[in-house]
């Protein structure tokens, strides 16, 4: 019996994340910065906070107005220290979105922008969720120039708490058994043909994934060449692996979810 109990509690452990159920706010996470009600003060006071940031993920447009670049962002917390109360962490660890322009954010006397309308699936997009909704995919990651970070988070993805082999979602030895690309990194000089090569050898349809701030933006470095557009951007220095797996899930039309929205409704429900 207690063999039993114990091969039980091995297959179907009961701490398993249920990810139709998982917040995209986690209170032990920093997450992202957003204004505070301070903010209706204007954003002239956050230059210290803007040119405190390692990325330049913050711009000043004007006296009323303030852009966060969340696809730079590291959500390290140095704006929000030194931004006399007008930021804050919010906790909001979802930034992942399938075009770079929605991870682009614009808070006008503290408040959030109309969130743009959706942009439509790419044809490679529609096609690779197609393939993949059901039987998930197969991917090979690319340490292009990273710090290894995303690549800790990429192997606690699969242990038996976020299981991405139950998604469906698993990392293979070679580029021509994969149906994606992971990469991680700025892309550096010594990686960007390595990056492509890995590319070229994979049979159409395949889709090409960054994960981490780096890979999205570059982080604190210039950034390399791409094999093409990607098809989907996971920012976060590094990102946690349900964020990662949220983000596979949502390439793949498992996860209805957009960056924008998301971020609003939380926004304003905390007024």
């Amino acid at each position: 019996m207690n063999f039993l109990y114990e091969l039980k509690s091995f297959l179907f452990p009961k701490n398993v994340l249920d990810f139709d159920k998982a917040s995209p706010v986690n209170p032990n996470s920093r997450g992202i910065p957003v204004p505070t009600a301070k903010m209706l003060e204007g954003p002239h006071t956050l230059k210290l906070a803007a040119e405190v940031c390692p990325t330049g993920a913050i711009q000043i447009i004007s006296d009323s107005e303030v852009q966060f670049d969340y696809g730079k962002c590291l959500q390290c917390g140095l704006c929000t220290e030194c931004s006399a109360g007008k930021l804050r962490d919010s906790g909001f660890i979802y930034t992942f979105a399938l075009h770079r322009e929605e991870l682009k954010v614009s808070y006008v006397n503290g408040r959030m922008q109309k969130i743009k309308d959706p942009h439509p699936l790419t044809p490679n997009q529609n096609l690779f969720r197609s393939l993949t909704k059901k039987r998930g995919f197969l991917y090979r990651e690319v340490a292009a120039s990273g710090n290894n970070t995303v690549e800790s988070e990429l192997n606690a993805s699969f242990n038996s708490v976020f299981d991405s082999e139950r998604e469906g979602v698993r990392c293979v030895a070679s580029p021509k058994h994969a149906d994606a690309i992971v990469f991680s990194g700025p892309v550096g000089i010594n990686m960007s043909a390595p990056l492509q090569t890995a590319w070229d050898v994979m049979a159409e349809p395949k889709a090409l994934i960054a994960c981490g701030t780096e890979a999205v933006s570059g982080g604190l470095y210039p950034m390399g060449p791409l094999p093409k557009e990607l098809d989907l951007y996971i920012s976060g220095d590094p990102p946690r692996p349900d964020v990662i797996l949220q983000g596979f899930r949502l390439l793949m039309g498992r996860f209805s979810f957009r960056f924008q929205e998301a971020l609003h409704k939380i926004l304003e429900n905390e007024k």
